[in-house]
């Protein structure tokens, strides 16, 4: 017996828009439904057979490559043999993938103990930092960016500071401090570190009972805009945050494995070692796989309750995690993403001298985009020509993100398999969007 599926866009269109809930529903990109039957690499065919090339990347999980031959062979020589052990028994590969994805972590003096949590999703990992946070360090209250998405889980919503993904009933205890953005922040164009840090001692004095669990930042916010943080920010958050007891939780769902390009986390740029480590997205290219990478004395606490997470350490999506860091190794992975990272930033610079509509791109490694502004002098959003792009790229085969607290950027994040000759493309792509604005 074998299922039969209904490949044509209708039916599938019409199925979806039947069964799936309103909030599933709402989530569309186009304006004209799409079907996707084939991946390979950087690459997306449609059910009728079309090439796209995906700057979205499937929402930031193909870390390197749709069904790239190592990740999908990994994950179906353990599915024959064994789909799924609940965590309660012991497991080789997951086992083993903790050892290895401990030893991805900074450890200058060798004297940080590094243990991992897996879960099934980065807003569950988000959600047990937060639950890991708090007791450790007895206090309640944390501190969280404004544009930063942390998840859609009601814990991860209450630390998320777009408005569009909060929903009513999220819990407290969560105070915001302005994001350290050096192209529309509050404290003005490249105005560096400082100011920013000042808020955060402001914030913990006005908004908190003056002790914290911790702060939790994006090294790159990602669906924020691709928001770096500046040099000294995250650093200094960790010396704010721990002298009013709390912990810095570097979230790297989206910026890490090696995704920026100069280092496998994004925080590395800073030079500082957090407390815990939140990933996800990548960690199995596509297979459903979180973590939560933390020191080990944080991590103990949590043993005098049950926590896990059902499919958490799924040997199947573990056995799937291992190669993707083996790929990582083997192909030179992060390379690719800073040089193919870097001549792609240069031609969004060609596109924003041509074209006024842009008033920022920015980025590194293989997280990258563009602002589009009505106005380059008062940076006004402006959703409207992002999604026109966004819709006319489709038209130059490349699949992108709107994103952005107004939905005001465009987010290229690929695989980062992508290759030099498809620069080409991307920039002939984005260049027809913005000229069909103008006539």
């Amino acid at each position: 017996m074998s299922l039969q599926t209904d490949w044509t866009l209708d039916e599938t269109a019409r199925r979806r828009d039947t069964y799936y809930a309103a909030s599933q529903r709402r989530f569309v990109p186009f304006k004209e439904p799409m079907v996707f039957r084939k991946g390979s690499m950087q690459y997306l065919w449609d059910a009728e057979g079309r090439k796209y090339i995906d700057l979205l990347g499937m929402n930031v999980c193909i870390s390197v490559g749709h069904s790239h031959p190592k990740v999908v062979a990994a994950a179906m020589e353990q599915a024959q043999e064994l789909t799924h052990c609940t965590t309660m028994f012991y497991h080789p590969v997951p086992a083993h993938f903790a050892e290895e994805l401990a030893a991805t972590m900074p450890n200058p003096n060798d004297d940080i103990e590094w243990v991992v949590h897996f879960t099934n999703s980065g807003s569950e990992a988000v959600d047990l930092a937060m639950t890991m946070a708090r007791g450790y360090t007895g206090n309640l209250d944390l501190l969280a960016l404004r544009s930063a998405y942390h998840g859609p889980t009601a814990a991860a919503q209450s630390i998320t500071g777009i408005s569009g993904w909060r929903h009513p009933g999220m819990p407290g205890n969560v105070a915001f401090v302005p994001e350290p953005n050096q192209y529309r922040g509050i404290f003005g164009k490249n105005a560096g570190a400082d100011p920013y840090l000042d808020e955060i001692d402001r914030t913990i004095h006005a908004a908190t009972s003056g002790q914290i669990a911790g702060i939790i930042i994006e090294s790159v916010q990602g669906y924020g805009g691709i928001i770096e943080m500046p040099k000294g920010y995250m650093s200094g958050a960790a010396e704010r945050v721990r002298a009013r007891g709390g912990l810095l939780i570097a979230d790297e769902v989206q910026a890490g494995f090696g995704r920026t390009g100069e280092h496998m986390w994004g925080f590395e740029a800073d030079g500082v070692i957090p407390d815990i480590v939140v990933m996800a997205k990548g960690i199995g290219n596509g297979f459903p796989l979180g973590a939560v990478v933390a020191r080990k004395e944080i991590a103990a606490p949590m043993a005098e309750k049950f926590m896990f997470h059902t499919y958490g350490a799924n040997p199947t999506s573990c056995a799937a995690g291992r190669a993707v860091l083996q790929v990582i190794k083997e192909e030179n992975v992060q390379e690719n993403a800073r040089v193919v990272g870097a001549a792609l930033l240069e031609r969004l610079y060609v596109l924003k001298e041509n074209h006024p509509v842009i008033g920022d791109v920015r980025g590194r490694g293989l997280m990258l985009a563009i602002e589009m502004v009505k106005d380059r002098k008062t940076k006004e959003p402006d959703p409207q020509t992002t999604a026109a792009v966004f819709e006319a790229c489709r038209e130059s085969g490349l699949v992108l993100s709107k994103s952005g607290p107004y939905q005001s950027c465009l987010r290229l994040v690929p695989p980062m398999c992508l290759s030099l000759a498809d620069v080409d493309q991307i920039h002939g792509g984005l260049d027809r969007a913005f000229g069909q604005l103008t006539g």
